[in-house]
């Protein structure tokens, strides 16, 4: 079983990777994608989340990763930071470079057995520093949302969950989502 875990930022996703992971060591956790380039890469934009995007598709593809795995973050998360940058900031992201990232999201996402989406909610009760950029991480929500329901995007193959609710909720739902799949 692939798992892709999604959302803003400060949504959750973490957390949630961690505790699934803590009681479900057979899968393997590919954490966010971030962490894996370089330290140069601190501010948001089109360059950071282009980059992420392609390392979150190649290390879905199944010759890099073995199933089952849970990742934090997949190729879709950061087409929803380009297209809500380019809503936030006027600036034009040319569209046939568009179209090769939602090419390389969809192809991606075709390994992928499982969606799971954390969408911001009121209840969920998230604190977030002023700092982390909120107006980008109310439009990405939106955005990502959008995405996860478009065939277009995800091929309409893997299974889409949103999920929400505090931490125990969230863990017991993957975990039901999980439970179902292996029947």
């Amino acid at each position: 079983m692939r798992i892709v875990v999604c959302g803003t930022h400060a949504s959750g996703k973490s957390t949630l990777v961690a505790d699934f992971a803590a009681r479900h060591p057979r899968f393997a956790v590919l954490s966010d994608p971030f962490e894996l380039l370089d330290e140069a890469w601190d501010a948001p934009g089109p360059a950071l989340f282009t980059a992420q995007l392609r390392v979150s598709a190649a290390r879905l593809h199944p010759d890099e990763t073995a199933s089952p795995l849970i990742a934090e973050r997949g190729p879709i998360d950061f087409l929803a930071y380009l297209l809500a940058w380019e809503d936030l900031t006027g600036t034009d992201i040319p569209r046939d470079r568009l179209e090769r990232l939602i090419e390389e999201t969809r192809d991606a996402v075709a390994h992928v057995d499982v969606l799971v989406v954390l969408p911001l909610t009121p209840a969920d009760e998230i604190f977030v520093h002023a700092e982390e950029d909120l107006p980008l991480r109310e439009a990405m929500n939106d955005v990502l949302l959008d995405l996860v329901a478009d065939d277009d995007v995800t091929g309409g193959h893997p299974d889409v969950v949103e999920i929400t609710g505090d931490r125990d909720r969230r863990l017991a739902a993957l975990e039901a989502v999980v439970a179902n799949f292996a029947r």
